[in-house]
């Protein structure tokens, strides 16, 4: 993979959108198990433009999610309204509200009519921190994005983005770089069943990480 101009480091200014544009994963990258992407999302930075501005992060943390075999997942009970964006092909953004006040971004991944997804919980602040700061209200940098309805309110995602192909420039996920790191895996955290599979994927000793493995 090309590297970011060794200037840039670990945060990057809008300057470098054409790169990181350029270095959007395409749709076939989605199209996999929910595991497999989930681990291979870490390092990847997640994108968010809004105009002129840009928002972006490293993912660090993450949750593989199934179908209907997953206790855990939207999709355990079949097909809904709701939930309709699992059940497309991989490659699509599915947002829900969740506690009445939070966003939660999740990646579909697979075949069509095969729902899974991985839900983006952390991210490693790497872009539009201004921006990322008045949305969460003045917060410590470490708190903007350690959560997935964090993460989701820092970036300004919201129900406009149920739905939307990550290939497009709105929203989308950028790998320019390799960015290894050792990966910690465990349980997933808030569910009420399934919580026990080890599908929860996060880089390991990032204090962005929400809570620790």
């Amino acid at each position: 993979m090309a590297l970011l101009p060794s200037h840039a480091g670990s945060r990057f200014t809008a300057d470098l959108w054409p790169f990181l544009r350029a270095h959007r994963l395409p749709a076939d990258f989605y199209r996999r198990g929910a595991a497999e992407v989930a681990r291979d999302l870490l390092g990847t930075i997640l994108v968010r433009r809004q105009g002129d501005h840009v928002t972006a992060g490293f993912i660090v943390e993450d949750e593989a999610y199934f179908g209907e075999a997953d206790p855990a997942s939207h999709a355990f009970r079949g097909p809904t309204p709701r939930n309709a964006p699992m059940f497309r092909a991989g490659g699509h953004a599915y947002v829900y509200f969740v506690y009445g006040n939070h966003f939660m971004l999740n990646v579909v991944t697979g075949r069509e009519g095969e729902p899974s997804a991985v839900l983006l919980r952390a991210l490693e602040p790497a872009s539009g921190f201004a921006r990322m700061r008045r949305r969460r209200g003045g917060v410590a940098d470490r708190q903007l994005t350690n959560g997935p309805g964090r993460l989701a309110q820092a970036l300004g995602i919201g129900r406009a983005h149920n739905g939307m192909a990550l290939t497009g420039d709105d929203l989308f996920i950028s790998a320019p770089f390799e960015r290894r790191a050792a990966i910690a895996r465990s349980g997933r955290v808030g569910v009420a069943s399934g919580g026990e599979a080890p599908l929860r994927f996060s880089v390991n000793d990032s204090p962005f990480v929400s809570r620790s493995p």
